[in-house]
Formats: C-alpha cells, sequence, structure tokens
C-alpha cells in the first residue's frame, strides 16, 4: 500500500495528525468551559511536536515524498494561521491583531515565493534556512503559551507568550527578507518583482 500510495505512512500520518488537530483545537478553544483553553493548548503543542516528529520519521525510515513535503509546510501554515485568528478573537488588541497580520502574510508571502522560485528552477536558493527553524520554534512555543494563558508556577504564561510571538514576528519579517534576497538574482534578466 505504501509504496503505491506513498502518502499513507508513519511519517505522512502524523502530518494528517496535525491538521486533524486544527478543528479539534479551534473546539476546544471556543468550548465554554475552563478547561477549554489548556486542552487547546495540548492539542496544539502535540500537533507542533508532530511537525517535527514527521520530518524525523521520514528521514530515518526512508519515508519521504512528494506529497509529504507539500503536505507539510501547508499543515504548519494552516495549524498556526488559525491559532492566530483563534488568539485575535479572544484579544482583540492592537498588538495581537498586527502580530498575526505579519506572521500570516509573511507565510502567504514565502509561500508564493517559493512557488515561483520552483518554476523558474531554483526552489533551493528559498530552502528553510536555521533562521528560519528558530522563528518557528519560537513562534509554536509562544502560541501554545498564550494558548494555554493561565499562570503556570506564577509565570505569566500568556505574557510571555506574546513577548515570544513579538520576537517570532521581527525574525518572521526578517527571514522573510532573506529569502527575497536571495531569490532576486534568479528572477532572470528584464524581469521585475513577481
Amino acid at each position: 500500500m505504501a509504496a503505491v500510495y506513498p502518502e499513507f505512512n508513519i511519517a505522512t500520518s502524523l502530518t494528517w495528525f496535525r491538521v486533524a488537530a486544527v478543528p479539534l483545537l479551534s473546539i476546544a478553544f471556543l468550548y465554554p468551559a475552563p478547561w477549554s483553553r489548556p486542552l487547546a493548548a495540548v492539542l496544539f503543542t502535540l500537533a507542533a511536536i508532530t511537525d517535527w516528529l514527521d520530518g524525523y520519521v521520514a528521514r530515518r525510515l526512508g519515508q519521504t515524498s512528494q506529497f509529504g513535503a507539500f503536505l507539510d509546510p501547508v499543515a504548519d501554515k494552516i495549524m498556526v494561521a488559525v491559532v492566530l485568528v483563534l488568539l485575535v478573537k479572544a484579544d482583540p488588541r492592537i498588538v495581537v491583531a498586527v502580530l498575526a497580520a505579519v506572521i500570516i502574510g509573511r507565510e502567504i508571502t514565502v509561500s508564493a515565493l517559493r512557488e515561483w522560485m520552483a518554476e523558474l528552477g531554483a526552489r533551493s536558493r528559498v530552502a528553510v534556512s536555521s533562521l528560519g527553524k528558530v522563528k518557528t520554534t519560537l513562534q509554536m512555543v509562544g502560541l501554545g503559551l498564550m494558548l494555554f494563558e493561565a499562570p503556570i508556577l506564577g509565570l505569566p504564561t500568556y505574557d510571555l507568550g506574546l513577548f515570544m510571538l513579538v520576537i517570532a514576528a521581527g525574525l518572521t519579517v526578517w527571514s522573510m527578507v532573506d529569502y527575497m534576497r536571495a531569490a532576486w538574482p534568479a528572477r532572470g534578466p528584464g524581469q521585475g518583482v513577481p
């Protein structure tokens, strides 16, 4: 089955779990109960762990596939965008809305840039960088803390998560500029901005 349908393997199943977790954590977040935010945070954390785990499993077990390479970033972007929208709904302050707009806007821009580079045969110019990985880690931890909201051991969990998200948003813009600078020479002579 795996040979005929490479999308049905352990690695891609972990990615599908991330996609399936999105409506579940949304329902948990919006449910009017004292345990709803912590449950949403736990679901988000489990899903975020699969982001690292699916890549590790795919490489370790030789389960890499074009479909898996497509689905992995899509699952990440859906999860992050939905969580940001939920957080803006719960906390409509300007700072939260601006952070959400910056992060979602960057993801759309970089996705379009990667698609354009792939059409030009220069996809490797905009491969994931170490800066992008740091940004993703800060973003995931920050969003998880904001989802949880309640203080842990007296620490202001939500505010700490918001602070991490501010740093992640800064790195988001920085990494986007890096990607665009790397992609610029590949556009070819006589071409403007895509």
